[in-house]
């Protein structure tokens, strides 16, 4: 089983205006509405390749009952927790000639709820994936990675961790089983800027001495660099196509790659579909459907 947690998750009010004008009334020319958050967007990827995922986290109000009947109708099991102050998020995303975006607080989540989700997790058994991803709502401690990966360390649970800076560096004595920073965020935990592919990989192994296992560095236009945990160094170009949105990409890229490597062991074919599965969602205007991942990967060598 695939377990994914989004401790904040959200619904996406994406709109469109033409020539939109502060402080008038503007009316959309487009809208669509997403199921957001982190964790949902890799369960909805895993889902689409067949595979079976459980989406944890927290939900309130009756934006948390949506987010909750969402996952459902994407393919996956969900098992939120319903904590009890406030409501879950509505983010308005606004495309005009500049990107705008407002998003919610989230709801209270009290110490309480975390152990409930720690129950949760300790029913993860040996040979489960673990999917970590995303910030952390300010209800809940900085630390709450670290704690989650101490109680799995000795089930045998290959963990993947999506997340930046200190959030990403101090879980890296856990061992995670794969972390994707972009080339940026790389960058910025050792506070120098990389330039080219030796100075990247070369921070890359930097993070694997410190306990990372494989290291998949995304690069945006520029394609993926991918160290992995036998030291072997793989890079590899993206398909052409018209940049519609940026929500999501990271985190199919990280489903992409799970799915190519849990069907196949194969390291490389695992950087190929996640890339794939990346470009396709930023191509699209919300998570990428299979078919249209599976049409990219053909482009991709």
């Amino acid at each position: 089983m695939i377990y994914t947690v989004t401790f904040n998750p959200a619904l996406d009010y994406v709109v469109k205006v033409d020539h939109f004008t502060l402080g008038k009334i503007n009316r959309t020319a487009e809208e669509h509405i997403f199921y957001g958050g982190k964790g949902l967007n890799v369960s909805a990827i895993l889902a689409n390749f067949g595979f079976e995922t459980t989406a944890l986290g927290f939900v309130a109000g009756f934006t948390g009952d949506e987010i909750e009947r969402g996952a459902k109708s994407l393919g996956f099991q969900s098992e939120f927790i319903h904590v009890e102050k406030g409501m879950s998020r509505i983010n308005v995303k606004l495309k005009s000639e500049e990107e705008t975006e407002l998003n919610g607080m989230g709801p209270e989540i009290t110490d309480q709820d975390v152990e409930e989700l720690f129950g949760q997790l300790d029913r993860i058994e040996e040979g489960d994936v673990l999917v970590l991803s995303g910030s952390i709502p300010k209800t809940i401690s900085d630390d709450i990675y670290e704690r989650i990966m101490e109680r799995l360390q000795n089930k045998g649970v290959r963990i993947v961790v999506d997340a930046t800076k200190d959030l990403l560096m101090n879980v890296l004595k856990y061992k995670p089983f794969l972390i994707k920073p972009n080339n940026h965020e790389l960058g910025e935990m050792f506070g120098v800027e990389l330039h080219g592919d030796v100075q990247i990989t070369e921070y890359a192994r930097k993070l694997q001495e410190m306990g990372a296992g494989n290291v998949l560095i995304s690069m945006a236009g520029d394609g993926a660099i991918l160290v992995t945990e036998s030291g072997e160094f793989h890079k590899i170009g993206v398909p052409k196509g018209v940049v519609k949105n940026s929500v999501g990409a990271g985190d199919s890229m990280v489903a992409g790659f799970l799915a190519g490597y849990l069907e196949t062991q194969d390291y490389e074919y695992a950087l190929r579909l996640g890339t794939a599965a990346g470009s396709a969602t930023a191509f699209s205007d919300g998570i990428a459907e299979k078919d249209f991942i599976m049409e990219l990967l053909k482009q991709i060598s």
